[in-house]
């Protein structure tokens, strides 16, 4: 029954799909009636949070705005939070008409008919976006492929760190093999040993890394890189959502690499606190490092800035000293086979969790031309430009990226190489978030109750390994059991 009902959505939604290549997802005005009738179109945009925060998506707004002032076209702030629910909002005409988002929610919003199909030809920036960005957007229907959003950066986890808080002399004393980097910058136990030493020689006052264990995104490298997985593939190469990965392979080891982790981290690791208080702490020396996303650079960034002015900098100096000394790498690239993170091991790659941020648009639009326009104009060279300078994004945008340099190549490299893991861009990701982020929470506090002197949960492999099985059900039961 399950099959069958599959069979019948897929045929749906290609029909849907094709249809909306050439038409908008619900009966309205169109942009030719819209300027006949001499009226403005104003089209609702969604961006993220730190663009806002950071005037990138004023300035965006602006330079539309002006460069369209003679066409009857208005952007303006949708005014609505950063994951606003577009299945909610849009049927009733209160969602955004175009969407900034992550691949895997954009994708489960196409999956569900909520966003456009689009052609790859209308967009300026086609031919100048890597083909493994593309991808991220593509959802295939009986074996014809549809692309639902265009490509602006690509993500992973990235370590944030203050080069002039390294510690003196590291150069003969933690660099083992003689390249000029850090060894703890480069592989697990190293970082673990050398948070350790921050802790035991400060008394607990400062940290070495300290990083959200509630996040799946943030620390999926201790599942991926010991043989976990979010789904497996078909023999056709597409997602099979029926194939839960986190309980496969080592994974177990992984998580038990995580919780002795998270024994010399702050307490703050185990809640959302630490998503706003790394900056900070990053900036003043309370962490060594903390892990984060390359948008997020200019948050970092400023809070090192003001440090330097506290410290009796002008601006100026403050801003140019922030950005000569803001370390942003990618995470150290071996973990130890066995999870024991006191050991010498290197012997095990680490795989990272990825993804493709975009744009998308919305199939409740009454104007879907103009929303092409306007997703034209922000994926641009200027504006994908402006966007890395103000945010400090990997744009997918090969010429952006070679001339502003910095950490997109690498990104892209260590993509083909399989060190980053994207995201399915599958509706069933959505089941994945809070069973595992609950799981990661425990596994972290475990951690505290041992330091505490309580009862802990997972004393040993065979119980990680368990809870991992528990956790997989759960999932499969919120996409296949529950939903039906």
């Amino acid at each position: 029954m399950i099959r069958r009902k599959n069979r019948a959505g897929v045929v749906m939604l290609a029909m849907v799909l094709a249809g909306a290549l050439t038409a908008c997802g619900k009966s309205g005005a169109t942009n030719n009636e819209a300027s006949a009738e001499g009226g403005e179109i104003t089209l609702r945009i969604l961006e993220n949070d730190t663009a806002k925060e950071k005037g990138y998506l004023d300035e965006l707004l602006n330079a539309f705005n002006e460069a369209y002032k003679d066409k009857g076209i208005k952007a303006v702030d949708a005014n609505m939070e950063e994951y606003s629910n577009l299945a909610e909002n849009g049927p009733y005409g209160y969602g955004p008409d175009v969407i900034y988002q992550a691949n895997d929610k954009l994708m489960a919003y196409a999956e569900d008919k909520h966003i456009l199909a689009l052609n790859r030809e209308d967009f300026e920036c086609a031919d100048k976006i890597p083909e493994e960005a593309w991808n991220a957007f593509t959802l295939s229907v009986d074996g014809k492929q549809y692309t639902c959003g265009i490509p602006v950066n690509v993500q992973e986890p990235m370590l944030f760190y203050r080069k002039d808080l390294l510690p003196e002399g590291w150069e003969s004393t933690n660099d083992s093999d003689s390249n000029g980097t850090p060894d703890f910058l480069e592989d697990w136990s190293s970082l673990y040993k050398y948070s350790e030493e921050i802790v035991n020689s400060s008394n607990g006052e400062k940290y070495g890394l300290v990083a959200p264990c509630n996040d799946l995104y943030m620390m999926a490298e201790f599942f991926f890189s010991y043989g976990g997985y979010v789904f497996g593939k078909g023999e056709d190469g597409t997602v099979n959502s029926e194939d839960i990965g986190f309980d496969k392979g080592d994974a177990a080891k992984g998580m038990i690499a995580l919780r002795q982790f998270a024994g010399i981290m702050s307490e703050e690791s185990l809640d959302d606190s630490i998503k706003q208080s790394r900056y900070s702490k990053v900036a003043d020396g309370t962490y060594f490092c903390s892990i984060s996303t390359p948008d997020t650079y200019v948050l970092f960034h400023d809070r090192l800035k003001e440090v330097y002015q506290n410290e009796g900098l002008s601006e100026n100096e403050a801003d140019e000293k922030a950005t000569e000394n803001l370390g942003m790498v990618e995470l150290p690239s071996k973990m130890p086979s066995s999870g024991d993170l006191s050991s010498d091991e290197k012997d095990k790659d680490t795989i990272v969790m990825g993804g493709v941020n975009g744009y998308g648009i919305s199939a409740y639009t009454e104007n879907k031309e103009a929303c092409i326009e306007f997703v034209n104009f922000a994926t641009g060279y200027d504006m994908v430009a402006k966007r890395a300078e103000l945010l400090g994004i990997a744009p997918t945008r090969s010429d952006v990226a070679g001339d502003i340099g910095g950490v997109t190549s690498m990104i892209f490299e260590s993509l083909n190489e399989g060190h980053i893991y994207l995201m399915p861009s599958v509706k069933a990701v959505d089941q994945i978030w809070d069973p595992v982020g609950t799981l990661l929470s425990d596994v972290a506090k475990d951690a505290f109750r041992e330091k505490k002197n309580e009862a802990v949960k997972y004393a040993d492999e065979n119980a990680m390994q368990t809870a991992l099985e528990s956790t997989s059900k759960s999932i499969y039961d919120a996409i296949y059991t529950l939903s039906n």
